[in-house]
């Protein structure tokens, strides 16, 4: 696996911030936004599957969590 390397333009409180965290965890900088931008891109791939199985699961009544639930239960 090949890595790459960009930079990123910070707001000076958000640098700050990030500098704190990562002196708190002892972790570096490239670890700190490899998981925060795994953890955001998992977030947007989940959001745009529910987005494509929304209208099956309207069609099967599954309206809410609790739906889900019930029906798996």
């Amino acid at each position: 696996m090949k890595n790459i390397s960009f930079t990123v333009s910070l707001p000076e409180k958000m640098e700050e911030d990030l500098k704190l965290t990562i002196k708190k965890e002892n972790i570096s900088k490239s670890a700190f936004i490899r998981d925060a931008l795994k953890r955001y891109l998992s977030i947007k791939k989940f959001q745009q599957l529910r987005k494509q199985v929304l209208p099956f699961a309207e069609a099967q009544g599954l309206l809410t969590d609790e739906d889900v639930f019930k029906t798996i239960s």
